[in-house]
């Protein structure tokens, strides 16, 4: 057997790549029985970087840190290095062996070159000359179908009533300029409003669906038959849409007092529908990734408002702009610095990664000063057409300056937080909790939780942040906010009351279990490693065991949580 292909088998056993992962090398050397070491591999790092929610394989990181590709432990950086010193050192000897195979379909840079035919193969070697970019055939395809239209629609600026325009955005944001800087959420409403695309970015408490709210109102108010535009609102959840419905709902009941009589938003937004699910919006059907509506069947929609779009991936993307007619406008809506989407792809980061600079041009300036009383800066050199439809909210209403400030270091990489106190910038972050805390509250007398200065928080101690600290939260609770697993393991326990077996009595129990168990949780950034969820969910259990709370043996028990990680829509 071909010795790389035992290497990569032998690394899925390790756990360090999947079984698809070295399954795609042995498909691809049985297409291609001359394949080199640097094809197998590269097909499996494909895969595997695919399966981590990348859309292609840099040729550059195989050189530059190929052990940071395997994401895994010391092991298996060892033996990539092992590996690494049978292979190729120079970027020219990767691309010419992937050109060689027939396998790989080559769409060759510069763009005037000739592509090779397509003949169906597997993999497509794209990019540029200082970053090659080996995909999947299907990744390449979608994301030049989304390449495409989304260029056609940022080339779609419509003609706006500019007094009308003008009128209404008074109406619904004030007529002055925002005090102390811009309503970048006034400058939304205003390019969406001449859009087909418009993309809507910004960090928690930002006032996303409370833009689209108003947006929704402005382009009733300014539609030649409000009763007529027909609109949609989905998300890549059932939670997500309901919620995006539910906020928007109650956006418009408060926007309605203060339009009074001007427009009636629930009579024209009755006609609006439950918000769906991307998959039930395109009309996913069993057993193929096919949609019922695509570029042959559009959608029957004027408008389409997404929520939570980072989670969109890229085929799922893909298919939207597929299927939506093109008089249709799109509002995307969603947290570039938020949860990503499962599948491979990184669609709203990509697309909101220049959404800061507010690059716009003098005539998009112009236009937002003339409808909306908003002037912005000349940023100087204008971005791309796509960035005079997109819009970063900054404000937040939600959160003050110890989240607010903590967020925006994790989106900076900092190592610490900007004006926290000194004495607790360790060079890593230490926990800030929630609580009410007073120096001489006697549950700080251990000293490994300290107090803050500020109301309403508490610090773990510096030094004291460690994976065992947080066993100790999931079994213990801390000072001030006592709450646990233990809580819920507790009322399971106890079980329903034995003195009245009726099924009331029996619900009430079940849902004090649930209540408990919501009480408290540990969400974790990584997967792997002693701070990721499968390390600190072992170590929970094993604790939870230790005291009593827990079977010490078995995979499943009473009370065990699970993750639904699947809809079933027969089931509700």
């Amino acid at each position: 057997m071909n010795p790389t292909l035992v290497t990569l088998q032998a690394w899925s056993d390790a756990g360090w790549l999947r079984r698809i992962d070295s399954a795609l090398a042995s498909f691809v050397h049985e297409l291609d029985p001359s394949a080199g070491p640097q094809v197998l591999v590269g097909c499996a790092l494909l895969a595997h970087m695919e399966g981590r929610g990348h859309t292609a394989l840099p040729l550059t990181r195989l050189l530059s840190s190929p052990s940071d590709l395997l994401g895994g432990s010391g092991q298996a950086s060892e033996a990539w290095a092992t590996l690494q010193s049978t292979l190729p050192r120079e970027l020219g000897t990767w691309v010419d062996a992937l050109r060689r195979s027939p396998a790989v379909r080559c769409v060759p840079w510069p763009e005037t070159a000739m592509p090779d035919p397509d003949q169906g193969q597997p993999l497509v070697l794209s990019g540029t000359a200082a970053e090659p970019l080996l995909y999947l055939r299907r990744y390449w395809v979608y994301e030049n179908q989304l390449a495409a239209a989304l260029a056609q629609r940022a080339a779609q600026v419509a003609e706006v009533d500019t007094a009308q325009a003008r009128h209404w955005l008074d109406k619904l944001f004030g007529s002055t300029a925002a005090a102390g800087g811009c309503d970048w959420q006034k400058v939304a409403c205003a390019l969406a409003l001449r859009s087909s695309l418009t993309v809507i970015t910004g960090g928690p408490g930002t006032g996303k669906t409370y833009t689209a709210a108003r947006l929704l109102a402005l382009l009733l108010a300014t539609s030649a038959d409000p009763s007529q535009l027909k609109v949609a609102l989905a998300a890549p959840t059932g939670k997500a849409a309901a919620r995006l419905r539910h906020s928007i709902d109650q956006s418009l009941q408060d926007l309605q007092q203060r339009l009074g009589n001007s427009l009636n938003l629930q009579e024209l937004t009755q006609r609006m529908g439950q918000a769906k699910t991307v998959h039930s919006l395109l009309g996913a059907r069993a057993d193929t990734r096919q949609f019922k509506f695509n570029a042959h069947q559009p959608l029957d929609v004027d408008l389409v408002i997404v929520d939570e779009t980072s989670m969109v991936h890229i085929e799922m993307m893909a298919a939207l702009l597929q299927a939506l007619p093109l008089h249709a406008k799109l509002v995307l809506l969603g947290d570039k610095d938020q949860l990503a989407s499962v599948e491979a792809g990184s669609v709203l980061g990509d697309l909101c990664a220049p959404a800061h600079g507010a690059r716009y041009s003098a005539a998009t300036r112009q236009y937002i000063q003339n409808v909306a009383h908003e002037l912005l800066p000349d940023p100087g050199e204008p971005g791309a057409a796509l960035e005079q439809q997109t819009v970063m909210l900054r404000h937040s209403q939600r959160f003050g300056t110890g989240i607010g400030l903590l967020a925006k270091a994790v989106n900076q990489g900092l190592a610490h937080t900007p004006g926290a106190p000194d004495a607790h910038n360790t060079g890593a972050y230490d926990l800030l909790l929630e609580g009410t805390a007073e120096a001489s509250n006697p549950e700080f007398q251990n000293q490994e939780f300290l107090p803050q200065n500020s109301p309403g928080k508490v610090w773990l101690a510096p030094g004291k942040v460690s994976p065992q600290t947080v066993w100790g939260l999931a079994t213990n609770g801390r000072p001030l906010a006592r709450a646990s697993y233990a809580d819920y393991l507790r009322v399971i326990k106890q079980g329903p009351p034995q003195t009245d077996p009726s099924a009331q009595t029996h619900a009430q129990w079940v849902k004090a279990v649930l209540v408990n168990f919501d009480r408290f949780r540990v969400l974790c950034a990584v997967h792997e490693g002693p701070w990721g969820d499968k390390e600190l969910n072992r170590q929970i259990q094993r604790v939870l065991a230790q005291a009593g709370w827990l079977p010490s043996a078995g995979e499943w028990f009473v009370g065990r949580p699970v993750m639904v990680t699947r809809n079933d829509p027969a089931q509700g």
